[in-house]
């Protein structure tokens, strides 16, 4: 369930620091009892950017597929970098 808090609770500021990484979600700070602000986690924030890069880069995958684009061989593209890199 989402946390929402009015923007004077922001004033404990240890007290929302210890709820965003107990929770590992975002709080939602209202004012004038409409939503104004997000807070969360340095970690559940960069949890969030990685989840959309990997949906960005899902899409566009997909897009490839669809527009016909030519698809690699998995087990060749890793017989490569093993050979680049020098791992067997």
């Amino acid at each position: 369930m989402p946390q929402i808090r009015p923007i004077k609770d922001l004033r404990n500021t240890t007290e929302i620091s210890e709820l965003c990484h107990q929770k590992q979600e975002p709080i939602f700070i209202t004012k004038n009892g409409y939503g104004d602000l997000v807070v969360m986690s340095i970690e559940t924030y960069e949890s969030t950017i990685a989840k959309l890069d990997l949906y960005q880069k899902l899409a566009e995958a997909e897009a490839q597929i669809k527009n016909g684009v030519e698809l690699l061989d998995g087990e060749e593209v890793f017989k490569k970098l093993r050979e680049k890199h020098g791992k067997k």
